[in-house]
């Protein structure tokens, strides 16, 4: 079964590029892998990490004009060869849509917008350090349709329905309101507010805003979330900043997450990059979790980081 996914995966890969005189097509990955020192709680141990390493092929086919097709399919490899269940290859984002003065509709598998609406806050995302570490609401989900608006005066809206899929299911949606654009080269500032309902067991309320001060990024992140059944409700707080002297980023990053119950938990991740190239960097960090209710986490890494 390993073997027969991973040789689908490649065959539907090379076949879109092969096509590429017939559209717009980009073949795309990222490889970002670890040597770390991690201690879940239970004592620490040596690793070799592939942290959402991936590899996809997208693109747009314009059918007349103001109106083109837009689709995805990218797929993760887990370049360290441990995968937990054997499989080296699993789905990540895979959509088709269309795309016009309407704005623009994706089906498919997908992040929520509420996911998208964090932008670049999310410093040390697909690291330990992620804020979906100690946050709900970070869901990619099957059986989407997503619609985001055309931008007005910098503003767009975003909804994405998620078809309950069986008789026993609920059906769920994730809406945003978003300004800016998240890597602050169109914008000086970026700012979102977004919301799930019953998504993944969770109702979520999320605002997000970045931008720079005298050469340096701030961001923040505010949520409140609980389970559906009105349980679990939980207040957090995330800041995050960066600074880049020629070759060199310094970052740093806190969270909290405050429950009524009386949990307190938190996170601080400080982080360097080193820029080799504008597709490679090196890379090195130390995140820390303490967590009341549960075992204190701690990771300290070194990596690479090459995009494609």
């Amino acid at each position: 079964m390993k073997l027969t996914h991973n040789i689908l995966a490649i065959a539907v890969l090379s076949s879109l590029s092969i096509t590429t005189y017939a559209a717009d097509v980009t073949i795309y990955g990222k490889a970002n892998v670890t040597v770390q020192s991690s201690d879940d709680g239970k004592g620490s141990f040596t690793e070799v990490k592939s942290n959402a390493s991936r590899i996809g092929v997208k693109g747009t086919h314009e059918l007349e004009e103001g109106l083109e097709v837009v689709y995805k399919a990218e797929f993760q490899v887990d370049l360290d060869g441990d995968s937990a269940k054997g499989d080296s290859i699993t789905d990540r984002n895979q959509y088709i849509g269309l795309r016009g003065t309407f704005g623009e509709v994706l089906l498919g598998k997908n992040d929520t917008v509420l996911k998208q609406s964090q932008g670049k806050v999310d410093l040390f995302s697909d690291l330990n350090g992620d804020i979906k570490n100690l946050w709900k609401g970070e869901n990619r989900m099957a059986d989407t349709v997503t619609y985001k608006s055309p931008k007005f005066s910098g503003i767009q809206l975003g909804v994405t329905y998620i078809a309950e899929d069986s008789i026993e299911a609920d059906n769920a949606y994730s809406l945003s309101v978003a300004y800016g654009d998240t890597k602050l080269k169109k914008s000086k500032v970026f700012a979102s507010v977004a919301m799930d309902s019953e998504v993944n067991g969770y109702d979520v309320v999320r605002a997000t805003v970045q931008g720079k001060v005298s050469g340096v990024t701030l961001g923040a992140m505010l949520q409140t979330q609980e389970r559906i059944d009105g349980s679990a409700e939980m207040d957090g707080l995330m800041v995050s900043a960066k600074y880049s002297v020629n070759k060199v980023t310094y970052k740093g990053q806190i969270q909290t997450a405050n429950f009524k119950e009386g949990d307190d938990q938190s996170g601080i991740t400080l982080g360097v990059d080193y820029a080799l190239a504008k597709s490679t960097k090196l890379f090195a960090f130390y995140t820390n979790f303490d967590l009341d209710s549960q075992v204190d986490k701690e990771y300290l890494a070194v990596g690479i980081e090459y995009n494609f």
